[in-house]
């Protein structure tokens, strides 16, 4: 693990992209402090503002304040998107390593109930449930999290059926050791970081699926403050209140790219091949010095 730590504190794109990441994260935890109105107070009188001192990003129908919205948007959208992430993860980082590592009928039940998940489009798939569930955001983060598992499952028990050839898991077999201790003090921490590179990309994806479901309405209802939820909103005003649906969006393609671009700065530093890459570099830019 100080291997990785020291690897990725050496690499300047993976610390900028974090310490953004943790940004975008701690605003929303301090929106009592810094949004400056109620997010939810309406105000008729200062419907509609393009921009102002006191509205730096206008208004909506309702007066309520974009700026406010968008800060405290971020407890409810991340909030989801962080849970749903955690139980996905914890599921089929469970399910993948209990398959790859037990196999027979238990890996095949489990892969054919993955193949069957994954036949349909995740968002089709995640629509249906919603509907069938009703909108909200708890029956939301459900969906979600029963279709979202599949990935980290079938990537889970790819790297565990990879590891369990290795020689030292064939060693601690014959040397007795039990298999849970093998999962738990063998496997899994060789395994673990590699599925961070995931764990990390599923915050972009989900957060699309998200606004995607409260764009339709089906997630988060009013007056719950929650990009997507004000992108459906503003879409009504879509050419007489551009403004309205033109920050959300900007707010939500930041975050995608941020935790996208930091997955994979954190894949080139999983990879072995991380190392030549730098000190091919170190090498151009000392013949760039030199010439």
């Amino acid at each position: 693990m100080k291997y990785y730590i020291k690897r990725a504190l050496s690499s300047p794109q993976f610390v900028i992209l974090f310490l953004l990441a943790v940004l975008l994260i701690l605003i929303p935890i301090f929106a009592p402090w810094i949004a400056p109105h109620d997010p939810i107070a309406n105000d008729y009188a200062a419907s509609m503002i393009s921009h102002s001192r006191e509205f730096p990003l206008g208004t909506d129908q309702l007066g309520r304040c974009i700026l406010s919205r968008l800060i405290w948007g971020g407890r409810t959208s991340l909030l989801i998107v962080f849970l749903v992430v955690a139980i996905v993860s914890v599921l089929g980082i469970l399910l993948g390593v209990t398959a790859g590592f037990a196999g027979g009928w238990l890996d095949n039940i489990l892969s054919r109930a993955t193949d069957i998940v994954m036949a349909v489009p995740s968002m089709v798939f995640v629509i249906a449930l919603v509907t069938v569930l009703g909108p909200g955001l708890w029956h939301t983060v459900l969906a979600m999290a029963l279709v979202g598992w599949t990935e980290n499952f079938r990537v889970s028990r790819a790297l565990v059926l990879s590891e369990k050839e290795n020689h030292y898991v064939e060693e601690a077999r014959l040397g007795g050791l039990k298999k849970k201790d093998m999962i738990f003090h063998l496997i899994l921490p060789n395994v673990v970081p590699y599925l961070l590179v995931n764990i990390t990309q599923d915050i972009g994806s989900n957060l699309l699926t998200l606004s995607g479901l409260s764009l339709l309405g089906l997630s988060s209802q009013p007056p719950v403050p929650e990009w997507g939820f004000m992108l459906s909103e503003g879409r009504k005003f879509i050419q007489s209140a551009p403004w309205l649906i033109f920050w959300p969006g900007m707010v939500i393609v930041i975050h995608v790219i941020v935790f996208n671009l930091l997955g994979d700065s954190l894949r080139d530093i999983l990879d072995p091949r991380f190392e030549k890459q730098k000190k091919k570099g170190r090498r151009f830019k000392k013949w760039l010095e030199t010439n």
